[in-house]
């Protein structure tokens, strides 16, 4: 068997996250139109890099249609415009479609099929909300295979606190306003700066131009969340406060043959070592995370101390609690999610994945004494996805 090549990573762009809905930055901007400006802004940050030397676009969307269908990569491929000799896909696999996108593309490379793709994610949830035009088998509760509360993103995360039942509420609560606080820093910071990309926007006031997330409520206190109403079960414990919000997003990465990179003069900062995509009971989906990365360690021989920066998906605070504790870290640990999560940011659903990695990039790239990271997320209808890179 060939030995496989190194796929390195090599750049990466996302857009500022903007809120869902009316009064949201991307209301009135198109979502292919999105995907565009960060493979253009990639391009731009890369003028070494010939576009005729791309192999490939690939885009993951969750709900592909309207403005984020029609082959999406492909299509915004021409739209940006690169060499109609660059082809392009589409793929969906929920919250981790950025992060399949990444991982196909870098298959692609390590088995020698290719040596340079584009990779990303976007969704407009303001233009496609959760589940739009989705037609559900009626066999799913039919024939019972999964429980109505499948869903249901939100009623999983409580079926969770019930089987989790030492997640309480302000457990949860105290690990959102964390996230927040992080994101406050890391933006004071200028963390985001080495990724984040501005975008003009059409708003009721005319063309503006967009430099930071939109979602994030700094000055979040304990007390505060405390008085949020519980929407998915009276007396419940997921709240607005402690669960990601819906948003509008894109971002991809650029990653290449470790060999091919130096010889088209592109740097190179880690590297994918392996990857593992699992099954959960989709009732508590949130749990994914947690055995995605027990398989991801037992294949590379690692474990979870090895690890020097993981950045999980906040979809829901007690999920992101019960991976914490599973592998006996303190909530505030400050290996996990440095720079804040989706809590605060907001989870664009195929588009988180290329956010989480952009930010275990940047970590990687500036803390000399760091080798290893790990990409992490739960997935709707009860997947778990884990990504492990290394620092070059």
């Amino acid at each position: 068997m060939a030995e496989l090549r190194d796929a390195v990573y090599v750049d990466g762009v996302r857009l500022p996250i903007g809120r869902a809905g009316d009064k949201g930055y991307y209301a009135a901007t198109r979502a292919d139109d999105m995907v565009v400006r960060t493979i253009r802004a990639l391009l731009d940050r890369n003028p070494q890099l010939d576009p005729t030397a791309i192999d490939d676009n690939v885009w993951a969307a969750t709900t592909q249609q309207g403005d984020q269908g029609l082959t999406l990569g492909r299509t915004t491929a021409i739209l940006a415009g690169l060499p109609k000799s660059v082809p392009g896909y589409a793929i969906d696999r929920m919250c981790a479609g950025s992060v399949t996108s990444i991982t196909n593309a870098a298959n692609a490379i390590r088995v020698g099929a290719q040596n340079v793709v584009i990779a990303g994610g976007v969704e407009h949830m303001g233009h496609h909300p959760i589940a739009e035009g989705a037609d559900p088998n009626p066999r799913f509760l039919a024939e019972k295979l999964v429980d109505t509360s499948a869903l249901v993103m939100g009623v999983t995360a409580e079926n969770l606190h019930d089987e989790l039942p030492e997640i309480s509420r302000q457990r949860a609560d105290s690990y959102a306003v964390q996230s927040q606080e992080r994101v406050a820093k890391a933006h004071a910071e200028g963390v985001f700066d080495s990724h984040v990309v501005r975008m003009g926007v059409w708003s009721e006031a005319g063309w503006l131009v967009v430099t930071e997330d939109e979602h994030p409520r700094p000055g979040t206190t304990l007390e505060a969340l405390a008085g949020l109403p519980t929407p998915f079960r009276p007396g419940g414990r997921v709240t607005a406060g402690n669960a990601a919000g819906r948003n509008d997003g894109a971002g991809c990465v650029l990653l290449a043959d470790r060999q091919a990179a130096a010889e088209l003069g592109l740097p190179a900062h880690m590297r994918l070592i392996d990857y593992v995509f699992v099954g959960v009971e989709p009732e508590t989906m949130g749990y994914g995370p947690i055995p995605a990365t027990q398989r991801l360690l037992a294949k590379t021989g690692l474990s979870i101390g090895d690890l020097d920066v993981i950045e999980m998906n906040e979809a829901f605070a007690v999920q992101c609690v019960a991976f914490l504790d599973h592998f006996g870290l303190p909530t505030n640990s400050p290996k996990v999610n440095p720079y804040g999560g989706a809590i605060a940011m907001g989870h664009p659903l195929a588009m988180s994945g290329a956010r989480l990695t952009q930010q275990l990039a940047h970590y990687l790239q500036t803390h000399d004494e760091a080798r290893y990271g790990l990409v992490t997320l739960c997935v709707g209808l009860g997947m778990g996805a884990s990504v492990l890179w290394e620092r070059i």
